[in-house]
């Protein structure tokens, strides 16, 4: 099983700039759970989803035209129709213990939901954190600064928003202990983004990072963001009395632009990694606060290397955001002869591509330990749903050699959960368990004007049928400050969005006898989003009962901040030593 290590960095980057973080400030693992009650919990869940499936498949906006509210229980619709914005969050989402203060009796069977739902779920989130959702629910690190982390250092919070800041830092800290327990000096980071987590791993905690990312434009960003790093260490370097050193050319991130097949073998993922087509150098050029073009720096001879022009005038500005331009060029990143233990690692890895890098970790020899954070479950592919909205495609036509690998689904992975009755899940099911439960908490408690935005495109969706009866659940993209609008001013600015004229006429008392009943689709939607976090739990408690039938063993941290980072689970696994 995991357990906490010490962290010994010994001159690290980040040691000149902000102190580590410790072992303790990771987190808490969640309680282990043995094989036989990792089954059984999923025969628990399928059972109650199964039960209760008209919710966590129902679309909120079609609470009028398919008249929601009347498929609740006779006696759940007396009890909850007066219910406050208060006491739904209190009664309904809130799942610390507390006196609850009930308006009125309420019936056992609804009682039974509520509470089963909330034992069920996974926790999700540490002692400390658990609890009533209060306040801006940021982590303490942003106390002093709202925007900037007090844990992290300066050179890794640059174009870093504040929930990326936290979760970099902490899954940094928790990828180096599974690197120090596997004996592993590689990380690989797939679907690296602007390599916001790949910078913080190579130069502030010294591992070898190969990054890779489908998106190219991205890739580009983040190879263009290391250079401009560089140039701020190589900075603080020429400073008088500056006892920090500059990175080993090891450390320097190295970008692979790629698309990560799930079709695919791990020996192709192996291969992709060895031979890329696509490598993100260093940029080639920049434009200073003088307009004169410079190439101030260059590539070194080896992929992913950098040199730093020394002739760079101490006083001149750094680098400027979006002044670079970019070359690509076909290098080698690792050395085809031979492929290094790794640990892979994904940071919000969506749709199957969590599920993919769980079966290379499981396949391939060279993958020694995983931290997998998962995302947008509704992009997962299913028996029932193989190609869901969203889902991401392959830039170009895949290779027949990729092709004829069988291809499995990205739920259910288990056999035990494949053979459960009941264990299909929708796509909406899916897709409502990427919602954030302490954030609507949030909205209830301070009655946020946001909370009328379901009514108002319910009421919407309402005239879209009745004009055209072959438009459901036509997407109209967010209006801005709807929440702020007048619904004729809404609906003015919706209707066109589905090709309606924007004048289309609407009967306004109709409209409001469906705003008085707003309350109604709120405690309607809270019922439904209770049930996200069992949907999540199931789709990560499948893929550790996978990893169980292939002889790993594994645990679920609640990582990052759930108030701050909704999708705050990681799944860790390292494999037996050898």
């Amino acid at each position: 099983m995991l357990t906490y290590v010490s962290i010994s960095l010994g001159k690290s980057l980040m040691s000149a700039q902000q102190p580590l973080p410790t072992t303790q400030d990771v987190g808490e693992f969640t309680a282990t759970f043995t094989a036989e009650q990792q089954r059984e919990l999923a025969k628990k869940i399928t059972a109650f989803l199964s039960h209760y499936g008209y919710l966590s498949d129902s679309f909120i906006i079609e609470f009028f035209t398919e008249n929601l509210w009347q498929t609740l229980p006779s006696a759940w619709q007396a009890v909850l129709q007066d219910l406050s914005y208060l006491q739904t969050a209190d009664l309904l989402l809130d799942a610390s213990p507390g006196d609850r203060r009930y308006p009125s009796v309420w019936p056992l069977s609804l009682l039974a939901f509520r509470s089963t739902a909330h034992a069920l779920a996974f926790p999700r989130g540490s002692r400390p954190q658990r609890g009533r959702a209060t306040g801006s629910g940021k982590p303490d690190e942003f106390l002093k600064n709202h925007s900037q982390s007090s844990l992290l250092g300066h050179i890794f919070r640059k174009h870093v928003k504040p929930k990326k800041q936290h979760e970099i830092r902490k899954l940094g800290v928790l990828v180096k202990q599974l690197c120090d327990q596997t004996g592993c000096k590689k990380v690989v980071d797939v679907g690296s983004g602007q390599g916001h987590l790949t910078r913080f791993l190579s130069f502030g905690l010294g591992l070898s990072v190969t990054a890779i990312e489908a998106d190219h434009t991205l890739a580009a960003m983040a190879s263009r963001y290391d250079a401009e790093l560089l140039w701020v260490l190589e900075k603080e370097n020429r400073k008088k009395g500056c006892s920090f050193q500059l990175p080993e050319e090891h450390c320097v991130p190295r970008h692979i632009a790629g698309w990560v097949n799930p079709k695919a073998s791990w020996e192709a993922f192996i291969k992709q990694l060895k031979d890329a087509d696509h490598v993100i150098e260093g940029p080639q050029s920049w434009s200073g606060p003088s307009k004169k073009r410079r190439s101030d720096v260059t590539q070194n001879s080896k992929p992913g290397g950098f040199s730093l022009n020394p002739n760079m005038a101490d006083g001149e500005q750094i680098l400027s955001e979006g002044s670079c331009s970019s070359d690509i060029q076909s290098v080698s990143v690792m050395n085809p002869e031979e492929c290094c233990d790794f640990v892979l690692t994904g940071l919000h890895a969506c749709g199957d591509l969590s599920a993919t890098l769980l079966r290379h970790f499981v396949s391939c020899p060279r993958v020694r330990g995983i931290t997998s954070v998962a995302c947008c479950y509704m992009k997962i592919t299913t028996k029932e749903n193989p190609a869901p909205p969203g889902l991401i495609s392959p830039p170009t036509p895949p290779t027949p050699s990729s092709e004829s690998f069988p291809f499995e689904f990205g739920y259910p992975m288990s056999s035990w959960v494949r053979g459960l009755h009941g264990h299909q899940l929708s796509y909406k099911a899916r897709e409502g368990a990427c919602h954030a439960v302490e954030d609507y908490v949030r909205r209830l408690r301070e009655e946020s004007q946001l909370l009328k935005t379901h009514c108002y495109r319910a009421i919407l969706e309402t005239f879209i049928r009745e004009a055209r009866p072959d438009l459901r659940r036509a997407g109209i993209q967010t209006i801005k400050k709807a929440h702020l609008l007048a619904f004729t001013e809404y609906a003015r600015l919706g209707l066109p969005r589905v090709g309606l004229p924007s004048d289309l006429p609407l009967d306004q008392e109709r409209v409001e006898a469906m705003l008085k009943q707003q309350n109604k689709v709120v405690v309607y939607f809270s019922l439904s989003l209770l049930l996200a976090p069992v949907v999540e739990t199931l789709v990560l408690l499948d893929r550790m009962i996978y990893l169980e039938e292939n002889g790993v063993k594994s645990q679920l941290i609640p990582l990052f901040n759930p108030n701050f980072s909704p999708r705050n689970f990681v799944l860790v696994a390292l494999k037996p030593s050898r």
